[in-house]
């Protein structure tokens, strides 16, 4: 394994798998500002908008389980590059077409895709870091989020500056497979992942389907992915709630209610990107109890202040602890002894997305039923659980 580290061909695998993460946040997060654009082509009202919408999460959800077998039967970067194909193929189709039954098909596929790249790129990038000997999943995160960051504003800008919407699309989706053609031949082939499965996590490298089933159920995977839906649901929330709650709660303008979440994902993106080095120094188990203590922190300032910089700030400090928390625990999975990585990062990968497709449904129940303070004072409460559940039964990675 030294010598493969000494040859440059981990350390080119690592690079490869972080423009991967890039190009699944640039995909992912480019759809948002199509959003509004189909709303209008299609004529919908926000309740069909809404179904609509859950089609690209259930296509997600639907995909991640399978997704393990196909990386255990290809290996993953046949999975990341056929995903990838499948997202930069529909991302142009969701501006021009104008049925809603094909825009729900294609939102599936498109959907589909997330869901198995997802996998495939985290499942990756385990091996990738079991072989590098040092911490390297928070900054594969971290290329995500920059991807997250330039999908949003990226798209916008390109149709800002006059571009069709259509080419700007075409321009997104042609630069996702520049890159995924470019980068594959230097992720790791089937044979390498296995052998490295075979090492790190010391299973047979052909696990059963039945044995697969079983894994699911082994409270090691159920914890890391009950910790896994907090996290998540509380980073769904703050997507979905966070220019609510400044505009609704706080009085802060309409035009300027999406700062609150671009504070937060500023903060979580620079954090992840400095986040290999923090886990290296102060092991995993002590960054997901600071951190999310940290982000519980943000919440609670982000609901008692009673002044827009004390809110944002609060917001920061949630990006800041919420950071580095889910790569840690896919790096926990990765090395479950005895499970195989394509059965534990797919099983809380979608336990995790479960909690991003419920936060906001479960927000808006508390909020209609108590106020959108107390729904963010939840989340906070459950950062805490996830410290305190975490301290004691988590990894020290």
């Amino acid at each position: 394994m030294d010598a493969a580290i000494q040859s440059g061909l981990v350390v080119k695998a690592r690079l490869a798998t972080q423009l991967i993460f890039l190009v699944c946040g640039l995909g992912m997060s480019s759809w948002a500002p199509m959003v509004p654009l189909a709303k209008d082509r299609l004529a919908l009202n926000d309740a069909n908008l809404g179904l609509l919408l859950l089609l690209l999460g259930a296509g997600a959800m639907l995909m991640m389980p399978t997704s393990g077998w196909l990386v255990n039967r290809f290996g993953s970067r046949i999975v990341m590059a056929g995903a990838a194909l499948v997202m930069a193929l529909a991302l142009p189709l969701l501006v021009i077409l104008t049925s809603p039954v094909a825009m729900a098909v294609t939102l599936f596929l498109f959907g589909s895709g997330i869901g198995a790249i997802d996998v495939a790129m985290n499942a990756h990038g385990v091996q990738v870091q079991n072989l590098y000997g040092k911490p390297i999943m928070s900054s594969l995160h971290g290329l995500f989020s920059v991807g997250g960051l330039l999908g949003s504003f990226g798209l916008g800008f390109l149709m800002k500056l006059g571009l069709n919407p259509v080419y700007a699309a075409v321009s997104i989706a042609a630069l996702m497979l520049v890159i995924t053609l470019t980068q594959y031949p230097y992720l790791f082939p089937l044979e390498v992942e296995q052998r490295a499965i075979a090492r790190f996590s010391a299973v047979d490298e052909q696990p059963t389907v039945a044995s697969q089933r079983y894994n699911w159920l082994d409270g090691r995977v159920l914890f890391l992915g009950s910790m896994c839906f907090a996290v998540f649901l509380a980073e769904g929330a703050i997507l979905d709630w966070s220019a609510v709650f400044l505009r609704d709660t706080k009085g802060v303008e309409a035009a300027f209610a999406g700062v609150g979440y671009s504070a937060f994902s500023i903060a979580m993106a620079t954090m992840r990107l400095v986040g290999d080095n923090l886990v290296a120094r102060f092991k995993g188990k002590t960054v997901v109890v600071g951190g999310s203590l940290l982000g519980a922190a943000g919440l609670g300032m982000a609901v008692w202040s009673p002044w827009v910089v004390g809110i944002l700030i609060g917001f920061v400090l949630l990006g800041l602890g919420a950071a580095n928390i889910v790569p840690i625990f896919f790096s926990a999975a990765g090395r479950l002894s005895g499970i195989s990585p394509t059965v534990s990062i797919p099983a809380i990968t979608t336990l995790g997305y479960t909690g991003m497709l419920a936060g906001p449904a479960l927000l808006g129940f508390i909020a209609d039923h108590f106020s959108l303070s107390i729904a963010f004072g939840f989340l906070s409460l459950l950062l805490v659980v996830v410290a305190l559940s975490y301290s004691v039964k988590g990894q020290a990675s």
